[in-house]
């Protein structure tokens, strides 16, 4: 009796792009299942949330659906599939990034679209993003400005012992 071969991982995976290809949704169901973990972790290493990577997570997984009919079946679905979580994980990094700085800029009377033209912009809503993230980490008010290239950071703090507490976190670091 001939026994055959078992199908290699490259080439079990290779079957399942060409059937999905083919409109076949249990296969495109398997290479889900089959990358998920991957996807996940791909996605967690650029968001800050579990929630965020998961939605990064089924982002990219839409979007390799609504795209496979331009995959080519020899190349790696796996990095394919991985390029495209990352590039949606870090779509939902910078719309965080803009609504966190907004939201800060709102707090503050502010607007991120003060400045000359959009690079001016954007780089106050990154700023302003810095800023939000220093507070979260510090809890204190921060203030972040630019003089004439040189950085400036401004700690705002209602307390010597909270000036205190975080000298001492600042030191263990």
């Amino acid at each position: 009796m001939l026994t055959l071969p078992e199908p290699s991982a490259r080439e079990r995976e290779h079957a399942l792009v060409v059937a999905a290809q083919r409109g076949d949704a249990e296969s495109f169901a398997a290479l889900v299942r089959l990358h998920q973990r991957r996807a996940y972790a791909v996605a967690r290493a650029i968001v800050l949330t579990h929630e965020d990577a998961e939605d990064a997570v089924q982002e990219g997984f839409l979007h390799a659906f609504r795209a496979l009919d331009r995959f080519l079946p020899d190349q790696a679905f796996g990095a394919w599939l991985n390029r495209i979580v990352a590039n949606a994980a870090l779509d939902i990094t910078r719309r965080k990034k803009v609504r966190d700085a907004d939201a800060l800029a709102k707090r503050r009377g502010e607007s991120t679209k003060k400045g000359s033209g959009p690079r001016r912009a954007a780089k106050d809503a990154d700023a302003v993003a810095v800023e939000v993230e220093l507070e979260e980490a510090l809890g204190m008010s921060v203030e972040l400005n630019d003089r004439g290239g040189a950085g400036e950071l401004k700690i705002k703090y209602a307390s010597l012992d909270q000036l205190d507490e975080l000298i001492r976190r600042l030191s263990r670091r």
